[in-house]
Order: structure tokens, then sequence, then C-alpha cells
């Protein structure tokens, strides 16, 4: 009797596991002062500027990247404005906007894979923004831990940043 409760008890135990595996393909996520944010809305391309631009937002929030092409390589920021990064938030009441540039913040984006057949981007980022508002009560913000994965990107130069 012992030998049926085990194995009913064992067969019991592998129907009843089941995997609940979740894919998160595309994605744009990273810690904003430590706090976890993950974007709802993402895209690629090159702008009317010429820059070309990756960009995640989550409701009023929105973290844009410039860079001057779409290479696999390190690019610096904090040293000039044609790579830069931008978080921007743009709910009534809490409007922000924090940027690096020419001698303002750092960090770096990594661009790991630039896949021209599928049309995709994907790397890594962390960086220090400074409020654009001198007055502000809030000078800097986090982000560490960042990765763009599988960004779809829109071919030719008509990409049109999300939430303008």
């Amino acid at each position: 009797m012992k030998k049926y409760f085990y194995f009913l008890s064992f067969l019991l135990l592998l129907v009843s596991c089941t995997e609940d595996v979740r894919f998160n393909n595309p994605a744009f996520q990273t810690l904003k002062d430590n706090a976890f944010w993950r974007a709802q809305v993402y895209g690629a391309g090159t702008e009317s500027s010429g820059f070309f631009t990756i960009e995640g937002s989550l409701g009023y929030e929105k973290i844009k990247f410039q860079i001057l092409e779409p290479e696999e390589k390190t690019y610096v920021l904090g040293i000039n404005n044609n790579t830069k990064a931008v978080y921007k938030n743009t709910y009534k009441g809490q409007e922000a906007e924090f940027s690096t540039g020419t001698d303002i913040g750092n960090g770096e984006i990594v661009v790991t894979e630039y896949n021209t057949v599928d049309n995709t981007i994907s790397g890594t980022f962390k960086f220090t923004a400074v409020n654009t508002s001198s007055d502000a009560e809030k000078q800097t913000m986090h982000f560490s831990e960042g990765v763009f994965y599988k960004i779809p990107v829109t071919s030719g130069g008509d990409f049109v940043p999300v939430n303008n």
C-alpha cells in the first residue's frame, strides 16, 4: 500500500508542476534610482536630424538615446552633444528633464547587436543625467543595469519618436 501512496504522490507532484516562462522580447528596462522601470512602448531609427535614436516610454516617462550611427560599440556619455541620453517626465505638475551632454552627466551606451536582417538593435546602458532646470530640487538621476533587447528599428530617415 505504501508503494501506491508514494507512486500517486509522485504522480500528483509531476502533474501539478508547470512552467510559467515569460519571454521579454523585445525589452527596454533599467533601474531608475534603484527602482525597476520597464518601457511599454519602444522603437529606434534615424530621425530627420540625422541622429540615430533608441527610446522607450512608460506612460508620461521617456528615455531616449541619441547616437551618430548604430554600430556595435561603446558610446561614452558626457563628452559631447552628439551622443547623449535624455530622461523626460511630461506628467502635469511633475515635469522634469534630465540629460547628458558636453561635460554634463556621464555613463555609457553599449550596442551589442545591430541586426540589419531583422531590423533590431540590442545593448546595455548606464548613466547619470543632470536636471536641465538648475533650480529644481532633484539635480541628478541615476540609471543602472539598463538593457534594450531586440528593439525594432524603423528603416529610412522617417523615425518619429514615441510620445513627442
